[in-house]
């Protein structure tokens, strides 16, 4: 007994050493790109780790010096999209998962099957077809057009939200409908308050697909330099021409538009574990 005692206390040892070094590899290069935020000497390589000198400047330049990179601007475009997104995708999601699993007809099964395919295809394959369309209709390269593209196919992210109504009893539905509500009452008043953790978990996703997309925005925007986001803008920073004078204050934008993530996570953390963890996907 003692023996097998000691062996699980040196596997849990060992477990506990590996997640430690995973856990400091994966922190270096934050470490470094906050580092490199607050160095004083420009460029983009340098021979060491630790900066000769330290400064606020790189943070400052970002707001004061727009004639060439409008990073506030461009922070106010991401902040707007995603949102906006946030909400309409949320919506959308949690809808069409409480539909699916609360509701029974004819079409059910073969329209579920139907969003599983086509949610197996990435979304960048029909970015050019959706450019055009935009396009036609004179949406192309604003703001509108990056809300719809991102909040367009929410019907299809059903799966996880679908799996954690599925564990809410169905007798609060029956109890409500016996005292006259209706659908739409339920799903407001009765369901989500009890769903707080897929609540908070679409949202977050949701909100963070667009934060950091760079694909679409690219496509969309093309050089529409005012209504870029922030990943389409810091990529201008750090291209040939640019990458010398603006490397360090790209590193300042990184950690900054960072901060809003972080924040939502420590914030929401609880919620959204659980979101992630409760329910199993029923048919």
């Amino acid at each position: 007994m003692k023996m097998a005692s000691g062996r699980r206390r040196r596997l849990s040892f060992l477990l506990h050493a590996l997640l430690a070094a995973l856990a400091l590899l994966w922190m270096i290069p934050v470490f470094w790109l906050l580092l490199s935020s607050f160095r004083a000497e420009p460029g983009a390589y340098t021979p060491y780790l630790w900066p000769k000198g330290f400064t606020l400047d790189n943070y400052a330049r970002l707001f004061t010096d727009t004639r060439l990179f409008n990073f506030p601007r461009w922070f106010g475009n991401t902040l707007l999209v995603a949102v906006c997104s946030c909400l309409i995708t949320t919506v959308l999601t949690l809808m069409v998962a409480y539909v699916y699993s609360r509701l029974r007809f004819k079409s059910r099964r073969a329209l579920m099957n139907a969003s599983l395919v086509l949610g197996m295809f990435p979304g960048f394959m029909s970015m050019i077809a959706i450019y055009h369309f935009l396009k036609a209709v004179g949406l192309d390269q604003t703001l509108l057009a990056l809300i719809l593209v991102y909040s367009g196919g929410a019907a299809l992210n059903y799966h996880i939200a679908k799996g954690f109504f599925d564990t809410i009893p169905k007798a609060l539905d029956e109890a409500a409908t016996l005292d006259g509500a209706s659908k739409s009452v339920i799903f407001w008043r009765i369901i989500l308050p009890n769903a707080r953790p897929i609540v908070v978990n679409t949202a977050i996703n949701a909100f963070i697909a667009p934060w950091c997309d760079f694909i679409f925005v690219s496509v969309i925007m093309k050089d529409n330099y005012d209504n870029y986001t922030v990943a389409k803008g810091l990529y201008t920073m750090v291209d040939k021409a640019n990458i010398y004078d603006w490397y360090t204050a790209f590193c300042a934008a990184a950690v900054l538009i960072a901060v809003p993530i972080v924040l939502l996570f420590i914030r929401l953390q609880s919620f959204y574990v659980s979101g992630v963890t409760s329910g199993s996907v029923k048919g």
